[in-house]
């Protein structure tokens, strides 16, 4: 069995992070907002910490009266980690520490919002802790998307262009280097950007933030790729009663918007949202206009149902 590694609050950077002990490990959180306003949970995608939700996307939710709550998955950013290619744990673990963490939070029920694998652990969150969930904001993501698997024959592939690409041999960068990290990490983000992609300097700005806070640079971008995706559950997508808003980007090269369509009319109270021009990527600045004020008024029907 590995051994994983705890960072200790002394080790955190300056600001609203703290850790809080869910499910067994120590997650690192950040907060926007004041707690009496309604709970938004941001969900982030495989290998991602909770960098990837901009600072500024984050102050906008607050200033349209929420408390916005990001994390690092384990195994990212300043949270619980394992060794690069060896992680003790499980898909359902992080869909656990989503559940734990709304609980210690004492948020009674989130609003949450997931991209990518988020929307996946959103989803799977909403099927096993309903209680938890008030609703749900699902970005760039698939009908019971599960990790490590592929998505369902009946939706469309990935794009040619794309596929191609994950079949060109990258070598690693110097892992010492946080530059060469950095040039890495955003050079592998260009190929699933749409026509509407983040700014590069933006971009640059927000992996190097990343890289700077990850214990583990290396983990971070290898162990999520290599747990175990859990049972399926598409069948129980229809019995998810909360209000969900589906997020998809028109020009998603890794779930085509058909993925959306499909998840938007599988889910029982659903509305779909395009994205013209956007890829499969963190919603670009130029989107946050159209964006913000649509979660707002999705998550705008109070602070959430009591655990009870």
């Amino acid at each position: 069995m590995s051994t994983h590694r705890t960072v200790g609050d002394e080790d955190l950077l300056a600001g609203t992070e703290r850790h809080v002990p869910a499910n067994g490990v120590q997650l690192c959180v950040g907060t926007f907002g004041s707690p009496d306003h309604p709970a938004v949970l941001l969900v982030s995608g495989a290998s991602n910490s909770m960098d990837w939700w901009a600072d500024g996307l984050c102050r906008r939710l607050a200033d349209g009266g929420r408390y916005v709550v990001r994390y690092d998955h384990r195994d990212t950013g300043r949270s619980t980690g394992w060794p690069a290619g060896d992680p003790d744990y499980h898909f359902d673990d992080l869909v656990a520490d989503a559940a734990a963490l709304v609980e210690q939070l004492d948020l009674g029920a989130a609003h949450v919002w997931g991209i990518s694998m988020g929307g996946a652990i959103a989803q799977r969150l909403a099927v096993a802790h309903p209680r938890r969930v008030a609703s749900l904001t699902l970005s760039s993501t698939s009908p019971a998307l599960r990790i490590g698997e592929r998505p369902y024959d009946d939706l469309p592939p990935m794009s040619k262009a794309l596929m191609a690409s994950f079949g060109e041999s990258r070598p690693d960068p110097d892992w010492a280097d946080p530059d060469a990290v950095v040039d890495h990490i955003a050079a592998g983000q260009r190929p699933l950007t749409g026509t509407v992609p983040l700014a590069g300097a933006e971009l640059r700005e927000l992996v190097a933030r990343a890289v700077a806070r990850t214990v583990d640079i290396r983990a971070s971008l290898a162990n999520h790729w290599s747990i175990d995706g859990g049972a399926e559950y598409r069948d129980a997508l229809g019995g998810i009663t909360v209000p969900a808003l589906v997020v998809h980007g028109t020009e998603d090269p890794l779930f085509p918007y058909g993925h959306g369509e499909a998840l938007a009319a599988e889910l029982p109270v659903a509305r779909l949202l395009p994205l013209p021009g956007v890829g499969h990527q963190m919603p670009p600045r130029a989107t946050w206009d159209v964006l913000v004020p649509a979660v707002l008024a999705h998550t705008g029907d109070g602070r959430g149902k009591p655990t009870g």
